[in-house]
């Protein structure tokens, strides 16, 4: 069984894959953040590695996937998957003109190629964040390139989450809004995640999207 957690930088992506793994006893898969050899340049100047970074992502989550194909005896949880990579965050970069069109049209090229071999996750758990709560975990976290992240490039990338996952996502979601959740700190909160995810793996889904109440 392949799960997803998909959201915003800063959002807690990282943190929700670590713990769910732990409490279930699955498989982690994280994103290829402080080894990824392009990010802190990228971040100094995104229109000119853009294309670099975006590729960069691409060829790990497609290796990821081949992976998690390869292991179908086991239950992963991954740290953001290629499809939101594809279309929020290099779909963005296009938007913001931080991409060319000969770029794009590279990278959707390859892209596709790659969807011959893929298919959605059993389960996506989307953490839905205002910009604010972004930019306070951003700060809180303290990674030096991340501070110089423009809030119209977050609220580009959340506007695209919106409309990938309420709209275009064909597969099963779970939305949580992570704005008005501790699941780190406040054990309720993370229980009414794994509420949630448990009513799935039971069998007791009832829609393909829904909400985790607001506390």
């Amino acid at each position: 069984m392949h799960i997803a957690i998909a959201g915003n930088i800063g959002s807690g992506k990282t943190t929700l894959t670590t713990l769910l793994a732990k409490h279930y006893g699955w498989t982690p898969k994280f994103e290829s953040v402080t080894y990824n050899p392009y990010l802190e340049d990228y971040y100094h100047d995104i229109a000119r590695w853009s294309f670099c970074l975006e590729v960069y992502f691409l060829k790990e989550r497609f290796k990821d996937i081949l992976e998690i194909n390869n292991h179908t005896d086991k239950v992963i949880v991954q740290d953001r998957s290629i499809f939101e990579g594809v279309y929020v965050f290099a779909a963005n970069n296009k938007a913001q003109g931080n991409m060319s069109d000969r770029d794009f049209e590279t990278y959707m090229n390859l892209f596709n190629l790659m969807t011959k071999v893929t298919k959605t996750p059993d389960l996506m758990i989307y953490l839905k964040s205002s910009v604010p709560h972004l930019i306070s975990h951003i700060q809180q976290r303290g990674r030096e390139y991340e501070q110089s992240i423009q809030i119209d490039y977050l609220n580009g990338l959340n506007d695209r989450y919106n409309d990938f996952i309420f709209n275009k996502y064909p597969g099963k979601v779970l939305v949580v809004d992570a704005d008005n959740l501790d699941f780190l700190n406040n054990s309720r909160d993370f229980q009414a995640i794994t509420d949630k995810i448990d009513g799935y793996l039971f069998g007791l889904f009832p829609e393909q999207q829904f909400l985790i109440p607001k506390s």
